[in-house]
């Protein structure tokens, strides 16, 4: 299949990824259908739009004309059969539960075009798992997003056992296309990429707290104002490549074994504290409590402060 030939997608699921992903594809053009299992979640899903897409008016990503063309790119059906026909890309954002998965597969199969593509927004799920009764696996691809998809512009592809790998191909084309930054597993592997850097350096950020090392909000702030406006631009391997005239390789050399003592005192443990939630909540509402003013007290401010500052991060690389 050639990319240019997707024109219309379909979103089946409109949750707050679903809802998400439809704006990232009509941003980009497409015609979209999205499909809930009834009017009111519809109702939630075109409520969820809105209010994202005002977002981007707010912070002058997009202009009001711009919002209202988006909005009429975007049919809200109850009928999986209207969503998928004409759709030659399908975006899966059901529960994450597997026999939901592989019945919304099922029913999605009975409509589709044979040669549709099928992404699934699995977060966890293998997609070998999900497409294992599918009539057409090669056409199963696993794609998961991180939140917001329309802001985020990461997605993880995986392949299945039966995966065809020119439709892999044709998948991670198509999101490149449309503004993604697709990266592609070479094997299935649970927790993909992302998700495992996330809980492995989580796991010292619990440990460090857990030992009276540090508190809830100064981790945080050391992540926050230290690596993390790095990560902003760079992946750790192109830190490493800036930080040392003879490049990585001189970064390396350079340190040697010197962190073979942090390593050695890192956490290595395999079950998270069952206790975190009682020490670090309590962290977390002084740290929010402690926010300036343009950031804000509650969950509904911080969320719009981030959303605020994902799109100028955005902006600075060129994705909106």
């Amino acid at each position: 299949m050639n990319v240019n030939s997707i024109k219309q997608v379909a979103c089946i699921g409109g949750g707050v990824i679903g809802s998400s992903w439809a704006i990232q594809f009509a941003m980009k053009g497409l015609d979209v259908t999205l499909y809930d299992i009834n009017e009111e979640q519809l109702k939630k899903s075109s409520d969820q739009m809105h209010k994202s897409l005002e977002a981007l008016v707010q912070y002058n990503a997009i202009t009001a004309q711009q919002c209202a063309e988006l909005v009429a790119r975007v049919n809200l059906t109850t009928s999986i059969e209207e969503a998928v026909r004409g759709a030659r890309f399908i975006q899966e954002s059901g529960p994450e539960r597997l026999e939901i998965k592989q019945s919304i597969l099922a029913q999605v199969e009975e409509s589709a075009a044979e040669d549709a593509i099928y992404a699934s927004s699995t977060s966890g799920l293998l997609i070998s798992d999900i497409a294992a009764k599918a009539a057409h696996p090669e056409r199963c691809v696993g794609a998961h997003p991180y939140n917001p998809p329309h802001l985020i512009p990461l997605v993880e592809l995986t392949s299945g056992e039966k995966t065809d790998p020119e439709i892999l191909q044709t998948a991670y084309d198509f999101y490149q296309s449309i503004g993604k930054e697709a990266v592609l597993l070479r094997k299935e592997c649970p927790g993909f990429i992302a998700n495992r850097l996330q809980l492995a350096l989580y796991r010292e950020v619990q440990d460090l707290v857990m030992r009276g090392v540090c508190s809830v909000e100064d981790v945080d702030k050391a992540l926050v104002y230290g690596p993390g406006l790095r990560w902003a631009i760079f992946g750790h391997n192109m830190i490493m490549q800036l930080g040392n005239p003879g490049g990585l390789t001189g970064m390396v050399q350079m340190l040697g074994n010197s962190g073979d003592k942090w390593l050695a005192d890192m956490a290595s443990w395999t079950h998270q504290p069952d206790n975190w939630a009682e020490v670090a909540q309590p962290g977390v509402d002084a740290e929010m409590a402690r926010f300036p003013e343009h950031i804000g007290h509650t969950n509904a401010e911080c969320a719009a402060y981030r959303d605020q500052m994902l799109i100028e991060l955005l902006k600075l690389h060129r994705k909106l």
